[in-house]
């Protein structure tokens, strides 16, 4: 895209397209989920939102000719901690345990403390490129990676700070909680790194005795939850149930994140819907990983997959349940691709879970929705007030937006065009040599 951006402290974008679902409080009229509108923006932040062809005509300003201008984008379940190891540890099989196998084997023999930076630093300045000003991402949390892991993160969120708004959650599985030492060691480490604390929950006779450990040491530590959730096409796992009874039992205030969920869109109609008003009782809110789920899950030798993997995101949604959509795995074994390109996410998100006729409120998913999951309220959204991150893309409408990948976006933060330009893959080349 050939625009030039004005210099000056204070100027107009003429001519824009807005999606209405990121414009809170707007009053413009609109057609198809989209408004026209003049944005002033003034020392870094919007100032004005008007009607197209209103703003004032003595203010330095481009023509956008309708291009829509979306805020920037809010990714909020990631693994950056594993990211971009394919190339040294690839998955043969392509399926889960495949993935669980070679992760494994990769994070023993190679997670050092500048191995996990150079990843990091590596997959943040992609997400940055792409228009992303907040992430959260999981971090592989056994002994003894929580330590290097979490102290990286922590380096890593005070350098971003600028750029993108980092959080983290403890990624460990359910029954590592009766380990009193490690999960006592979890616990420190995620409090003194203002993390979250997250785990994989799977059947067990007791699980809900550990939900309630999980619950009260939260609630003991002031800490929220990010849970990985029912990642399984086996109708006979719902763990998700348990989760919501068991923040209910608990009457635990914090927030509560579970993502995947997978096997709920496995559940007759019944189960489904009680378990959906079990989750909007208890105050649950859902993330679905399109892609990777789509990538990993009932993929069998020589037979064509025959589930999408994704959960009830409009039964969810229609029940009050918060839901995102965001982008999991990146170039590693539990998915060998993806670049933490939301509008790559938010296309896909569209096509598989049928988040279309109409596409209204759809932008909301990858935005201001898993903004506001965040307690970020101020990011995903365009709004008087609010700083100028913004992506401008060439496109006009629904159609032209989702029928191409917007390679050439410009991303503006603080009222100013970024070099968008993205890291070279030879970076990467000392770590897969070893």
């Amino acid at each position: 895209m050939t625009l030039d951006l004005p210099k000056t402290g204070r100027f107009a974008l003429r001519t824009a397209t807005l999606p209405t679902a990121v414009t809170p409080g707007s009053a413009l009229p609109a057609r198809e989920g989209l408004s026209s509108a003049d944005l002033i923006v003034a020392d870094g932040r919007i100032e004005a939102i008007l009607p197209a062809g209103t703003a004032p005509a003595d203010i330095e300003s481009v023509d956008l000719q309708r291009r829509m201008v979306w805020p920037c984008f809010a990714d909020m379940h990631t693994h950056i901690d594993k990211g971009h190891i394919w190339d040294r540890q690839p998955n043969p099989t392509g399926d889960f345990d495949g993935a669980l196998a070679a992760v494994r084997a990769d994070r023993e023999a190679n997670w050092t403390a500048r191995d996990v930076e150079t990843r990091m630093d590596f997959s943040l300045r992609c997400a940055y490129a792409h228009g992303t000003s907040l992430l959260r991402t999981h971090l592989d949390s056994l002994a003894p990676q929580h330590r290097i892991s979490f102290e990286v993160f922590a380096d890593m969120r005070e350098r971003w700070k600028d750029r993108i708004a980092l959080q983290a959650a403890a990624l460990f599985p359910i029954d590592a909680i009766d380990d009193d030492a490690y999960f006592s060691d979890l616990v420190e480490v995620v409090v003194a790194n203002g993390g979250l604390l997250g785990g994989v929950t799977f059947p067990l006779p007791d699980l809900d005795r550990r939900l309630d450990i999980l619950f009260r040491t939260a609630a003991d530590n002031g800490l929220d939850i990010d849970l990985h959730v029912d990642e399984t096409q086996d109708a006979n796992v719902l763990t998700l149930l348990a989760i919501a009874e068991a923040k209910l039992r608990n009457g635990f205030e914090g927030a509560v994140t579970v993502g995947h969920c997978c096997s709920l869109a496995r559940q007759d109609d019944d189960k489904a819907k009680a378990t959906i008003d079990k989750v909007r009782e208890a105050g649950l809110s859902v993330v679905s990983l399109p892609m990777c789920n789509m990538y990993l899950q009932d993929r069998h030798p020589g037979r064509t997959p025959r589930s999408r993997g994704v959960t009830l995101l409009h039964e969810l949604r229609a029940a009050g349940v918060p839901v995102a959509v965001s982008s999991d795995n990146t170039r590693d074994p539990f998915y060998a691709y993806g670049d933490l390109d939301m509008v790559e996410v938010f296309r896909e998100a569209v096509r598989i879970a049928h988040l279309d006729h109409p596409l209204d409120d759809a932008a909301k998913v990858v935005t201001s929705l898993p903004a506001d999951i965040l307690q970020v309220p101020e990011a995903g959204r365009i709004a008087e007030g609010l700083g100028a991150d913004l992506v401008i893309f060439n496109a006009r409408s629904w159609s032209e937006f989702l029928s191409r990948p917007q390679a050439d976006r410009i991303v503006m933060r603080n009222g100013m065009g970024i070099d968008r330009r993205l890291p070279d893959y030879s970076e990467l080349d000392p770590l897969t040599k070893g």
